[in-house]
Parts: C-alpha cells; sequence; structure tokens
C-alpha cells in the first residue's frame, strides 16, 4: 500500500493505492480520516509511608502479617497488586491482587503475610484502567516483628 495524506481542517485526506498482483489492476480509495486523542493524568508515584506489624495472640500460629500504609499521586487507583519475592526480587513467593475503592485522598492501607522470618522483597503495585505506578521495598519479617 502506498499512500499520501495531507492534513485539511484538522481531519486527514487519506490516498491509498493497492496493487493486485493476480489481476494487475490497482484500487484507488479515497477519503477523510479522523482521531481524538485523550490525555488521562495516571497514577504518577506511590509510597509506602509505614509499616506496622499485626500482632498475633500466641494461640494464632502460622504467617507474619504486615500492615502497609500506602499513598499515591495523580489519579486514584482502582486495583493493588502485592509481589514478595526473595530478598534478590528475583523469586516471587506469591501474588496478591485485590481491587480498591478510594474515594477522595489516595491513602490506603494493604494488609500481606509472609510464611515466616527472614528478608523479603515486596513490591506495590497501584493500578487504573490507564496507568499503573510501582514502589518496592525491602522488609525484614522477624517471628512476627518487621523492621
Amino acid at each position: 500500500t502506498a499512500g499520501a495524506s495531507s492534513i485539511s481542517d484538522s481531519s486527514a485526506i487519506v490516498e491509498s493505492v493497492e496493487d493486485n498482483p493476480d489481476e494487475g489492476c490497482h484500487i484507488y480509495r479515497n477519503g477523510y480520516y479522523g482521531s481524538g486523542i485523550s490525555v488521562v493524568e495516571g497514577i504518577l508515584e506511590v509510597n509506602i509511608i509505614q509499616m506496622m506489624n499485626i500482632q498475633m495472640t500466641d494461640s494464632q500460629d502460622g504467617n507474619s502479617l504486615v500492615d502497609f500504609v500506602v499513598t499515591c499521586q495523580g489519579s486514584l487507583p482502582t486495583d493493588v497488586c502485592t509481589v514478595v519475592s526473595d530478598p534478590t526480587c528475583q523469586m516471587s513467593k506469591s501474588v496478591v491482587c485485590d481491587p480498591v475503592v478510594i474515594s477522595d485522598e489516595c491513602l490506603l492501607t494493604i494488609r500481606r503475610a509472609f510464611e515466616g522470618p527472614g528478608t523479603y522483597c515486596i513490591n506495590i503495585t497501584l493500578g487504573d484502567d490507564t496507568s499503573q505506578a510501582l514502589t518496592s521495598a525491602l522488609i525484614s519479617v522477624n517471628g512476627g516483628e518487621s523492621t
């Protein structure tokens, strides 16, 4: 396809020529093409502002729980995904995604479980229909206490 175009009154005139090698003929098409572009702000920045260990009673066995308080700039997210990995951030141990409803200010608390004491890499991604933003942190979980 070969084509030429010119712009007139924010509409583009498109002219194309198609070769049909089987029949040796050309097809000419003329017309107008219009398109719109929408610019959206998106989620610009994500920050973990606080990490809090959740105290469990002696009768509660299992995973250590940590709450992450997260803020963001830009548009409000509709979902949050958390990837917990090894300390090098190479081997994923768990992925959890949840929808979120934020009405006014981007401030949310995310509770995640860790399988035991150790050092973990955590990636928190906030997303909406048009954008995603990521933050990462290295967290040390010591038998129910996090630093």
